[in-house]
């Protein structure tokens, strides 16, 4: 609701959401029914790379919680509160640097890394 009031009402509004079921229930259905300027577009399964919050976690978790030293619930709950406020200090977008083309490559580079193509048999 605050995305309908805030975004010009000529404009159409793109949601990108992950495939957890609470995206796509009855209710949101209906609503977006009602709201057809409102489009959602669903990620991949299996892409959480993709996910912005996925990754804010991931990023989370690589710098502070694996390499933390926490000896209690609570020393990690004021861990993460600390770590959360630090980020939140000087927010930053996750910005892909890479085409989709160079992606692709990589991608591609990658399977043949891990699936290289058979060699005829020497007989």
């Amino acid at each position: 609701i605050r995305i309908d009031k805030a975004v010009p009402t000529g404009l159409d509004v793109h949601l990108v959401c992950d495939n957890y079921a609470t995206h796509n229930t009855a209710e949101i259905k209906t609503w977006l029914g009602k709201h057809p300027r409102f489009h959602v577009h669903f990620t991949p399964t299996g892409s959480s790379w993709m996910n912005q919050v996925e990754r804010w976690f991931g990023l989370l978790a690589d710098k502070l919680i694996r390499r933390g030293v926490h000896t209690s619930v609570t020393a990690l709950e004021k861990d993460i509160t600390a770590w959360i406020d630090g980020w939140n200090e000087n927010p930053r977008p996750f910005t892909w640097t890479k085409t989709a083309d160079e992606i692709l490559k990589s991608l591609a580079d990658y399977l043949t890394k891990i699936n290289p193509p058979s060699q005829p048999s020497k007989e």
